[in-house]
């Protein structure tokens, strides 16, 4: 509506221009070189116009000559730049639909229409790759190394190459250099992280987890930190006992339900006489998480005490979970030890009827110690071979004795659950095992790893024992298998892609669009 208001109030005026000049008429007169003419102002001015009208029309002839050669050398490129981009269009196509042999004339069309483009680069990785060629694939990814844009693509691509074929040490120097250009790239520190702790090296994976914090949920952050403080706090356990319980403590305050962290605090301030501290800790982390190693160290706060007074120190630990079965069964252990046997039948009463392997051992040395009464033993004893196992610390389908920070099988940080292993029943693993398990061995298909505390504090070096072949991968356990590089597709032996990136923008082109304004185009003539 204003546009139209614009146009008629300048159509207007103009109107009365004309009209102004057509009332009141004049004479020009031009004298030059001994010529003399006369016209009508608005003879004049029409010539006028129409002088500029042919100069303006001769200046865009002469600069459309003079630029013709840069226009069509523009247009050239563009035509080409285009070419090259439908190129990588069809080769990432390709790729997705699992067409190698078009994949691979898209890609060297796309080198040699766009020689250096990133999403050229690429495409000829992704379609090395996808045809198995190690070789073309790790000179694209090199090439993307000496630009700036494309510097952290090429390393993680060269570092899954370098996963592939179990080069470990280019793996760790690839992820190296990526933490140097970028320390808070997801993926570097994922992988620097898992090294360092494959290794033992936990401050140095304290320091890769710091590098990750931005890109870390609160909650995950603590929890990690809390894990690598406690592995740290285990391995210097025997030398450093100071630094040991600050590290222990730390842990603790993070992460209030991890068993191993608490069960260490709390350990360690009793032998500085701060019982005190140590019992809230333990307590808190009970209340969170009930487990035997937690009752064993409250019960043992203070040292040389009778089997009585520990008694009484569980009860009262017990009575913060009552329904909980490792409450009752705390409350047995104590009581079998103070000579309490109706009270250790009494606390086990709920479930004898049902029982699992603890419980049913449990009453067995309630049965020996109380009647000698070798029979109704071996009767539980039997009981406790058909029985529902206990939760155990289990991950990847490993059992171990004892918690350990990282995966033997997987190289996992914190992938050891209290748990039962149900998940695990059917899958073969390799058993390890350091020392006899004082209860009945599980069914065949889980497998056990011990680690015990005063042998190795990481479980880095269980040995095999029975009919094992392997030898556990966890001190020089590779990191879990890199991502893919590309989010597109999955080569035949490409990982894969943890999550799907944005499509890449379609470029624009290198000629400005023309104005829609016409008044904008004449106007342009002059620029």
């Amino acid at each position: 509506m204003i546009r139209v208001v614009l146009f008629l109030a300048s159509v207007s005026l103009i109107a009365l221009g004309i009209a102004w000049f057509a009332d009141r008429p004049g004479e020009v007169s031009i004298v030059w070189l001994g010529y003399r003419v006369e016209t009508s102002i608005m003879v004049a001015l029409g010539a006028l116009m129409l002088l500029a009208i042919f100069t303006i029309a001769l200046w865009s002839l002469i600069r459309a000559i003079v630029r013709s050669p840069d226009q069509v050398s523009l247009f050239l490129r563009h035509r080409r730049a285009l070419k090259g981009y439908l190129a990588i269009t069809r080769g990432l196509i390709a790729i997705g639909s699992g067409d190698t042999r078009l994949a691979r004339k898209s890609a060297n069309d796309a080198a040699r229409l766009s020689p250096g483009d990133p999403l050229a680069l690429l495409l000829t990785a992704q379609s090395a790759q996808l045809s198995g060629d190690r070789a073309r694939a790790e000179h694209a990814f090199r090439a993307m190394l000496t630009r700036e844009d494309t510097k952290l693509l090429g390393l993680r691509g060269l570092y899954v190459e370098a996963q592939r074929r179990n080069d470990a040490n280019g793996a760790r120097l690839f992820v190296e250099e990526a933490m140097k250009t970028a320390p808070a790239v997801g993926w570097a520190g994922q992988a620097a992280l898992d090294y360092r702790c494959a290794a033992g090296d936990w401050s140095g994976a304290l320091a890769a987890l710091d590098a990750m914090k931005p890109q870390l949920e609160k909650p995950v952050y603590r929890r990690r930190r809390a894990v690598l403080l406690t592995a740290q706090a285990q391995a210097v356990a025997d030398s450093d006992r100071d630094l040991s319980r600050a590290l222990a403590l730390e842990a603790a305050k993070l992460a209030p339900d991890l068993v191993p962290a608490a069960v260490l605090a709390g350990r360690r301030l009793a032998e500085a006489d701060e019982v005190r501290k140590a019992g809230k800790i333990l307590e808190a982390a009970w209340k969170a998480n009930p487990h035997p190693e937690i009752a064993e160290t409250y019960g043992n706060l203070r040292f040389g005490g009778s089997a009585r007074e520990r008694r009484a120190r569980i009860a009262r630990l017990a009575d913060k979970m009552p329904d909980h079965i490792e409450s009752a069964l705390a409350l047995a252990r104590a009581a079998l030890e103070a000579g309490d046997f109706a009270a250790a039948r009494a606390a086990l009463k709920k479930y004898v009827r049902a029982p699992t392997r603890r419980v049913a051992t449990l009453m067995a040395e309630i049965e020996e110690a109380e009647h000698r009464d070798l029979g109704r033993a071996r009767e539980w004893m039997s009981r406790a071979m058909r029985a529902a196992p206990d939760p155990v610390w289990t991950a990847d389908g490993v059992v171990a004795e004892h918690w350990m920070p990282v995966s033997p099988v997987s190289g996992r940080l914190d992938a050891f659950e209290w748990r039962v292993p149900l998940a695990e029943i059917g899958i073969e693993r390799p058993a390890f095992e350091s020392e006899p398990l004082p209860a009945a061995p599980p069914p065949p298909a889980i497998k056990t790893v011990s680690a015990s505390p005063d042998t190795d504090k990481t479980g880095r070096r269980a040995r095999l024992t029975g009919k094992a072949s392997a030898r556990a991968p966890a001190r020089g356990a590779r990191p879990a298998v890199a991502d893919a590089i590309i989010p597109l597709v999955h080569a035949p032996d490409d990982p894969g892609p943890d999550s799907a990136l944005e499509p890449d923008p379609v470029p624009e082109p290198s000629t400005p669009p023309l104005p829609p304004d016409p008044w904008q185009r004449i106007l342009q003539l002059f620029r």
